[in-house]
């Protein structure tokens, strides 16, 4: 597994060795061994999630107060998505930065946002599968959202045509709110 750090050294890029050939591919998505000495961090995953969505679904950003805060292990199945990191640490010199990736069924990247960052990812292909590990449990009562589109931010969403958002998402708060 090759380890990069991103503009906000804290967000890793990571991709691993895949062994190819005609019959398909094998990889190994995840090693606590490996992981550690990669990154030297001691994350503990609790919670694995799945989910689908169709093109323009734009899911974020999303993140949970303390003691819920999540780091989320990220990895697109299917598809391609673009994947934003925004640093919401008050205290943090990179408050308000974010990183955005593409994350593809293809490239096989997987993205490293640690606690007390939002997350969200816009839908570029037809469809895609996003898998995830977190670090911690979803706790509904210490979810948070920022609104996708926060002029303060200013994240460069890729152009893909209408951007369909949840309820939740569609009333988000600024950043300056959070």
């Amino acid at each position: 597994m090759k380890v990069a750090k991103s503009t906000i050294p804290e967000v890793l890029i990571l991709e691993p060795e895949v062994f190819a050939d005609e019959r398909g591919f094998f990889l190994e998505s995840f090693n606590q061994k490996t992981w550690e000495a990669e990154t030297g961090l001691k994350s503990s995953f609790v919670q694995d999630n799945h989910s689908r969505s169709t093109k323009g679904v734009l899911r974020g950003l999303h993140y949970q107060l303390s003691p819920a805060s999540q780091g989320k292990l990220v990895r697109c199945l299917f598809g391609e998505v673009f994947d934003v990191a925004v640093d919401i640490r008050r205290q943090s010199p990179t408050c308000g930065k974010w990183v955005g990736i593409h994350l593809t069924a293809e490239n096989k990247r997987q993205l490293w946002i640690p606690e007390g960052f939002a997350h969200g990812f816009l839908v570029l292909s037809d469809f895609a599968e996003i898998f995830y590990k977190t670090t911690n449990y979803y706790a509904p009562e210490y979810e948070r959202c920022i609104r996708w589109d926060d002029p303060i931010l200013g994240v460069d969403w890729p152009d893909c045509g209408e951007i369909i958002l949840s309820p939740k998402d569609r009333n988000a708060a600024n950043f300056v709110e959070v």
